[in-house]
């Protein structure tokens, strides 16, 4: 029987053998997909995608995805919206082949008609966007031709001094032309040509330096802004553009103006120098205008239509296509036995999960109504299994900052467990006042009641990341509450829960200094007194308090780390890491900091006033006890010699201890087993279906029962026969000691940002309280009134941004290196596996998230 899974150790794995029949392979695999708790292995990793069995099938369905994809940008572009699957499209039935096979085909007919319609539309409105411009040209042009002939009869007549139209200069003898106005003179009798059209308001700037450049001034230009924007029908952007019309002499020159025009992107219309046909040719387009956009209207109407039918059903078919793409995915995972016809696959799933594959299997048979059953078979093997912690939504964010520093080893001590404990109640040891922390809780608490509606929704990405975490932000804030408690702090201001164990004096002299004296027999029942916190010695108080505090939380989460240590050496029966790491590495720690930890205890025990001694200084105590062992400056307790030069012996004998009894006793086993002619530990011959090249030659646990096979996984380090090397050992082990030593004193030393952060929130509270709503209460009447309501919005602001969110963030970053560094440094491998399994699930998870 498998033990149940828990949080404090990985599942434990079996490797299986499945053997399915070919054809109800892909509905097996679909259930197993549903099922979600089975990690296939690759068995074709020499054969290349394109050999593979399923290849086509995988081809057919990117075709369809790609065709959904296409729909999904032509409603996106089209504004309009797909409608989401429910339960996130956890169908519970899997679509049959014949159902893929019309949804492909439906899908080719659909596209098919959304890119007729799409080009319609498009070259519709290309033109519609041209019979725009042409309509602003014919506009703008009768304007300058009116402009450009008004400046020409006045030349004629020399009623004019401007030097600026070189192109009008010698017409004061032209013949008038037949049909023109009185004073009149046509651009063909003068022997001037045009180009008029329309260019992007960007690129004028250039067009008149090149034309100028090019022409050598040989041209007349007039333009003018279209005032509203164009819709580009290729990209669907507005853009700005200005119509043109330049005069100039000769067929050359403008076709050089053509090609310059049409290069900068210009488009280029032909206008009539006529003025009524102007106004004949304004009239054609406006109707062909209005009947054009008659049509547009109709063929953008059917196009939404198409897509809002598509649109209700959209989701679902991405959710179809991405399942069954993985489905043949994970069936080019198999072996095909072609002279059974079974595909045979091997995968990793947890030992509890037997049962629940086994009815998936006989399930699916059943419902195929076939006679030849899915086989089964749990193998035993030397391949180190993969990790699967199983987590639920509480759990799930508090395993997720475990998985960021690494994956457990199989089944080794998971630092997930703890975490949900010392995680938070680290950051509110840095963050702990009450009202902060109240707000902090209220804000998870609301995330947790609206979280049925949050889920699976994207809206801001630092939102996203405070709603994954939200249970997590949830003890923080409580615990934040409960040493805010400790504290006396909320909001800076102390909470007078119950009477004070200090008292002021009644009558006092001005301008000398008053203390409070201590109530015989009395107190303070929680926490610190709320008298300290009007005191100016305060500061001075809660230093002193907040850093022993720090040094012996710091003490006891250590201890426990290297505690959960022994679990590991016990549970892999590893008994020399028990000798020869656990027990002097733990008697190294206590020798000198849990011994500090207990004179801190026992100092504060004492009434150092009352006895008429002044209180020893602890820090001068350790530099003596290791500088100048025997040497007691300031006695803290009776015998203290003796037990601190004892306690230093002991500190300096873990240190060989530790370095050299793993390596020598190992060599020891090793030439004994080799002079025995003993086969080398880990060579037991075993069942496996991986192969020769698969097998690790890993080490064994003793098989005394079924379970004994997963537990010598993690035993990599104890003496194999063809792989010791005594000097790589040795070097291996002078590292970890000199590592544990220094580690015990620097890491002692880190957790004393647990005093420097409470100490600075809390004196950042202070002074934001003082010089914003504090400022509040002094003035009175109506200027009372609105410094209030002002200075209290912006204390409630700031508070949140700085104290709350910037404070929080920082506390808890530092709450995170004590887990990671500090903690986890003493048990944790994390160098395992993550178990991946073949879910839906998970892959719909993914995808929402990308």
């Amino acid at each position: 029987m498998a033990r149940p899974d828990t949080l404090f150790r990985s599942a434990e794995m079996s490797l299986v053998q499945l053997y399915v029949p070919t054809e109800i392979g892909r509905e097996t695999v679909s259930a197993l997909g549903e099922v979600g708790l089975m990690q296939f292995r690759d068995l074709n990793e020499e054969t290349s995608a394109f050999q593979r069995t399923f290849t086509k099938e995988i081809r057919r369905l990117d075709n369809v995805e790609r065709q959904l994809r296409f729909f999904a940008a032509q409603m996106e572009k089209n504004n309009i919206s797909v409608r989401p699957v429910p339960g996130n499209g956890q169908l519970a039935a899997a679509p049959s082949s014949a159902e893929i096979d019309t949804l492909n085909q439906r899908a080719e007919a659909m596209e098919a008609r959304i890119i007729q319609l799409n080009n319609s539309y498009e070259t519709l409105q290309k033109r519609w966007v041209e019979l725009i411009e042409y309509r602003w040209v014919l506009r703008e042009a009768g304007g300058f031709f009116d402009r450009a002939h008004h400046q020409a009869d006045d030349i004629r007549r020399g009623s004019t001094d401007e030097p600026t139209a070189p192109l009008l200069e010698d017409i004061e003898n032209l013949p008038q032309t037949p049909g023109a106005g009185q004073g009149e003179l046509s651009f063909q009798t003068m022997n001037i040509g045009f180009v008029s059209g329309v260019i992007p308001r960007e690129r004028i700037a250039a067009f008149e330096r090149i034309l100028w450049r090019t022409l050598r001034g040989n041209l007349y230009m007039n333009q003018s802004e279209i005032e509203e924007p164009m819709t580009d029908p290729a990209t669907g952007e507005d853009v700005h553009k200005n119509v043109f019309v330049i005069f100039a002499h000769g067929k050359e020159i403008l076709s050089k103006i053509r090609k310059i025009s049409e290069s900068l992107g210009a488009d280029l219309y032909s206008v009539d120098e006529d003025a009524n046909l102007r106004r004949d040719q304004l009239l054609e387009v406006n109707n062909r205008i209005s009947d054009l956009r008659s049509v547009l209207d109709n063929t953008k109407n059917t196009l939404d239509a198409e897509l809002r039918m598509i649109a209700n059903d959209l989701a679902g078919w991405m959710v179809v296509i991405k399942k069954e793409k993985a489905v043949y995915q994970t069936l080019n995972r198999f072996n095909y036995d072609a002279a059974r016809k079974y595909l045979v696959a091997e995968g990793w799933l947890p030992k509890s999960a037997l049962p629940l594959i086994q009815n998936t299997l006989r399930e699916v048979t059943d419902q195929a109504r076939i006679q030849v059953p899915s086989i089964m078979n749990e193998l035993k093997t030397s391949r180190t299994p993969p990790t699967y912690i199983k987590t639920n939504k509480f759990t799930e964010g508090f395993q997720t900052i475990i998985n960021a520093y690494g994956t457990a080893k199989y089944q080794e001590v998971n630092p997930g467990l703890a975490t949900i404990v010392t995680f938070p109640f680290l950051f509110a040891v840095m963050f702990g006042d009450i009202g902060h922390g109240f707000l902090m809780a209220l804000a998870a608490a609301a995330m947790i009641y609206y979280e049925k509606n949050l889920i699976g929704k994207k809206v801001q990405e630092l939102f996203d990341m405070a709603f994954f975490g939200r249970y997590i932000m949830l003890l923080m804030g409580v615990f934040s509450i409960y040493t805010g408690f400790i504290y006396n702090d909320i909001f800076s201001k102390p909470v007078t829960l119950f009477e004070s164990a200090w008292e002021w004096p009644e009558h006092f002299e001005k301008g000398q200094p008053i203390e409070a004296t201590k109530k015989d027999g009395y107190v303070y029942p929680f926490g610190i007194d709320w008298n300290w916190h009007p005191a100016e010695n305060n500061l001075l108080f809660t230093n002193s308090y907040k850093m022993k505090l720090s040094i012996i939380m710091g003490w006891a989460h250590m201890t426990y780390s290297l505690c959960l240590s022994q679990y590991n050496h016990r549970f892999f029966r590893s008994r020399i890491d028990t000798i020869g790491n656990f027990i002097p590495g733990m008697l190294f720690l206590q020798s000198i900091f849990g011994y500090l930890v207990m004179c801190m205890i026992y100092k504060w025990t004492v009434d150092w006033v009352a006895i008429g001694k002044p209180a020893p200084s602890l820090l001068n105590m350790l530099i003596n006890m290791f500088l100048s062992p025997g040497t007691i400056e300031d006695q803290l307790y009776p015998g203290q010699k003796p037990i601190q030069i004892i306690l230093t012996l002991i500190a300096a004998v873990c240190i060989p201890w530790m370095l050299l009894l793993k390596p020598l006793w190992l060599r020891h086993e090793h030439n004994k087993h080799r002079a025995q002619g003993y086969r080398g530990i880990g060579e037991v011959s075993r069942v496996s279906a991986l192969g020769d090249d698969d097998d690790d030659h890993l080490n064994s646990r003793p098989s005394e029962d079924s379970d004994a096979v997963g537990h010598a996984f993690l035993a990599e380090e104890l003496h194999e026969e063809e792989e010791f090397d005594f000097s790589e050992e040795m070097i291996h082990q002078v590292i970890h000691t000199i590592e544990f030593c220094l580690n015990c004193v620097s890491h002692t030393a880190s957790y004393l940002r647990l005093w420097a952060l409470s100490l600075a929130h809390a004196q950042l509270s202070a002074v934001l309280w003082t010089m914003t709503i504090g400022l509040a209460f002094g003035p009175t009447g109506t200027l009372g009134v609105i410094m209030t309501v002002v200075l209290f919005a912006m204390w409630f602001t700031l508070t949140i941004a700085i104290l709350v969110v910037m404070e929080g963030t920082s506390a808890m970053l530092h709450s995170l290196r004590l887990h990671w560094v500090e903690a986890m440094s003493k048990f944790f491998i994390g160098d395992g596996v993550p178990f991946e399994p073949f879910s839906f699930t998970l892959l719909l998870e993914e995808e929402s998230a990308g």
